[in-house]
């Protein structure tokens, strides 16, 4: 049916029937259908801005997961670095204690990385400090549990020469002094028997009459004989782990440099040679070339009491031949 429309005609003053031409209804739908859309656009607008697009939604509920997840992964990386932090205080001051070996450095455990920053590409992204500082916890993890596990096969080698090296640390008295009645001096600050001054003893001294079997005291290779100064004729053993051994003042030498040794082989007898007031033995241990108070290690030579008598016998100043 035609729609048919109304205007007031003033001449008249009556309503007169109008009927719109084809081109005017044309026009009058597209407006319509323009505003409609335009309506419609603006309301999608509207909507879109206060509850996001579907793919916006999911884009933002998956970063939300992600961000958790990051949290979790930082607090169990901080969890297995303090797991990993147990485990190098046992390994420093437990394991390589009982084997005489050094501790890891820590500029060695806390290492960084060098070079270029490893991190700047991560910096762009959303919570940038949440995935640098847990990269960074990955990689410091993955690089101490390297350094860890070296210092692991660094033990379990240490464990398979174990038996080597109890054959080969210093063990026993260098003479033999089972009365204990020729132990003379101990290790420390004492009277020079000469100058009268006071100076450090580094070793014990053993009184014995000339000759006396003067023993290696632990498995080794010999690393020097002949004079040494004040030492008159000496013998040093290397016996390998760190440990040295020197026999000084011997009246004569019954082994020869590059010679393998073994505890209880008889290296020279007892003199007084060099500067000496009167036959005896000096005798001295060394740890990574630095001496060290020898009466710890006479441990399979002595029972508990007389281990205890010979640390007090140790202890006093009593008399000093060189």
């Amino acid at each position: 049916m035609r729609k048919v429309y109304y205007i007031y005609n003033p001449r008249t003053q009556a309503y007169e029937k109008v009927y719109p031409t084809l081109k005017k209804r044309i026009l009058g739908i597209l407006r319509q259908i323009f505003i409609g859309m335009g309506l419609g656009a603006g309301s999608f607008i509207i909507l879109l801005l206060i509850f996001g697009s579907p793919s916006e939604k999911q884009l933002r509920s998956e970063n939300s997961r992600l961000l958790a997840q990051y949290n979790v992964l930082s607090r169990r990386l901080d969890d297995a670095l303090g797991v990993l932090e147990d485990l190098q205080v046992r390994d420093d001051n437990l394991y390589r204690v009982v084997f005489q070996a050094d501790p890891i450095s820590q500029d060695i455990r806390k290492a960084g990385y060098g070079g270029t920053n490893r991190y700047e590409q991560l910096l762009d992204m959303a919570n940038a400090n949440l995935v640098v500082n847990t990269t960074q916890k990955m990689d410091l993890l993955n690089k101490q549990l390297y350094i860890q596990s070296k210092s692991f096969d660094d033990v379990i080698d240490m464990v398979k020469n174990q038996d080597e090296m109890l054959k080969s640390v210093p063990a026993i008295q260098p003479i033999s002094n089972k009365d204990l009645k020729k132990t003379a001096s101990g290790y420390g600050t004492r009277i020079d028997p000469i100058y009268g001054t006071t100076k450090f003893h580094a070793g014990m001294d053993f009184s014995a009459s000339p000759g006396t079997d003067v023993y290696s005291t632990g498995d080794g290779t010999v690393l020097k004989t002949g004079w040494m100064g004040e030492f008159g004729n000496t013998v040093i053993v290397d016996h390998g782990f760190g440990y040295k051994t020197v026999y000084a003042h011997l009246k004569d030498i019954k082994t020869k440099a590059g010679k393998k040794v073994v505890r209880g082989e008889v290296i020279g007898g007892v003199g007084s040679t060099g500067k000496s007031t009167g036959p005896h033995l000096h005798y001295e241990v060394h740890l990574k070339d630095k001496p060290v108070n020898p009466v710890n290690y006479y441990f399979m030579d002595l029972s508990s009491e007389d281990y205890d008598k010979m640390i007090q016998l140790a202890a006093n100043h009593g008399k000093v031949y060189d």
